[in-house]
């Protein structure tokens, strides 16, 4: 599975949309995404750092992850702390 995590940019064709962190996590929890898109703002003070946490805290790494957000600390801040965990 293709998952795309972002609250306002719409998916490619191919990709389950999760519009919160608990949704991307609950996505990740079957242990089926592939492939993983991450912005990083998700509206009502909801981030992508939460999911980036439960992967870290739960050894569960997509073999493929992106990041496709606008803002350059948070982009730094994901790619960072996928650099530094994931094994």
């Amino acid at each position: 599975m293709n998952l795309w995590v972002d609250n306002s940019c719409r998916p490619p064709d191919g990709w389950v949309w999760a519009q919160t962190s608990s949704g991307a996590i609950d996505a990740l929890c079957f242990g089926m995404v592939e492939r993983l898109s991450l912005g990083d703002e998700l509206g009502g003070g909801d981030t992508t750092r939460p999911i980036i946490r439960w992967m870290r805290e739960n050894s569960v790494w997509p073999k493929d992850i992106r990041v496709h957000c606008a803002s350059r600390v948070g982009a730094e801040w994901l790619t960072g702390m996928i650099d530094r965990y994931r094994k």
